[in-house]
């Protein structure tokens, strides 16, 4: 096999004439090549033919790269890393805005007939729409619902796929299981060899002088050590549940004398249109906030509706105070900074259902969010 497909890729594809091809995208334009020049699967002018490439490289080299990086972890095939995740789930979010944008007024990708572009884009899309994308998440994406439950209802697609049953619960993702730590024999204590008589050393003039101790790089450095430690914290939170796993942890583990709760709201949010942009502007924030990564845990959320919506959330600083790594930064000016009681039940109940990114205690209902850890 590898003699004829060093890649060591698949699917193959070998003709009746010996020739031979790997990667789906090119074998599904090489078989559409030779349904004739009457056929509209590659388009019927250059700029069709070139609009179809387009989609078939957007697929391949944008989609389906982000969409193997929402699911693989949630089935097990490669790590859960919460970030990296976060990361392909926006980038899947942005590409599936695309094609919904693009597919407004479109039945087709390209022209007025299946192409295909079609074929590729669909079954590229097979898998978000039936484990991923619940029905609230198909509401966001319309045009691009109407689109796929066109296409998989037409007999050239049934053919192959068969019915495709839409996505009713997005299935979540398990942490790995623990191993159990074996238990190591104690190792057979060696006969200590007799200590040989060590040479008296000459006092050095250096060695009487201590060493300049480092100073600290925070003032935040400087107060007393915390009974929790915030990256224990951040650790937990990505690994848990967080309702209530997660939180009855921050509850019973947080140190008030060390850490302090702040509510942190946009001060302009009447000037936010697109919620994507809105989650853009949160992904801003958190960058310009990289000197306070060590000293601080948030969630900051996007609530509401494209042209109707607000940023909100909570953060976990250390110290008493919004400290100068918060505030040196570009947009801090740009938000309000607000106390907050985590003893009082309301205020607890928001911070819950905030890290949580869902639950009746939200001012309103979450689109999306960044997590700052």
């Amino acid at each position: 096999y590898l003699a004829k497909y060093p890649a060591g890729k698949v699917p193959v594809f070998e003709g009746a004439d010996g020739f031979s091809l790997t990667d789906s995208s090119a074998i599904a334009y090489y078989v559409a090549s030779k349904a004739g020049s009457d056929s509209p699967l590659l388009g019927q002018t250059p700029e069709e033919t070139a609009e179809i490439l387009q989609f078939i490289l957007f697929a391949e080299a944008d989609y389906s790269p982000a969409m193997a990086g929402v699911m693989y972890p949630l089935y097990n095939f490669m790590p859960l890393i919460k970030p990296a995740h976060q990361q392909a789930e926006e980038q899947l979010t942005r590409f599936l805005g695309v094609l919904n944008t693009l597919l407004i007024d479109r039945t087709f990708l390209v022209g007025e007939r299946i192409t295909i572009a079609d074929a590729v884009v669909v079954c590229d899309l097979i898998k978000t729409f039936t484990y991923y994308l619940e029905e609230a998440d198909r509401k966001k994406y319309r045009n691009l619902t109407r689109y796929f439950k066109t296409m998989v209802a037409q007999p050239a697609f049934k053919a192959v796929i068969g019915d495709v049953v839409l996505c009713k619960e997005r299935v979540k993702a398990e942490a790995p299981a623990k191993k159990e730590k074996k238990e190591k024999k104690p190792a057979q204590e060696k006969p200590k060899a007799e200590p040989k008589p060590k040479a008296e050393k000459k006092p050095e003039a250096d060695e009487e002088e201590e060493a300049p101790k480092a100073k600290p790089k925070s003032k935040l450095d400087l107060l007393p050590k915390p009974n929790m430690i915030l990256d224990d914290w951040k650790r937990f939170y990505s690994n848990n549940d967080t309702k209530p796993t997660a939180m009855n942890w921050l509850w019973e583990n947080f140190d008030a004398e060390g850490y302090s709760f702040w509510k942190v709201e946009y001060k302009y949010n009447d000037e936010l249109t697109k919620c994507f942009m809105t989650n853009n502007l949160i992904s801003g924030f958190f960058n310009r906030l990289e000197r306070a990564r060590k000293y601080a845990f948030g969630n900051l959320l996007t609530l509401g509706e494209d042209d109707n919506n607000m940023i909100w959330g909570y953060f976990i600083v250390r110290g008493l105070e919004v400290p100068e790594e918060v505030t040196d930064a570009a947009d801090y000016e740009s938000f309000n900074w607000t106390s907050a009681d985590f003893k009082d039940p309301k205020t607890r109940a928001e911070i819950e259902d905030c890290f949580a990114w869902e639950g009746p205690n939200l001012p309103r209902a979450c689109y999306d969010g960044k997590t700052f850890k």
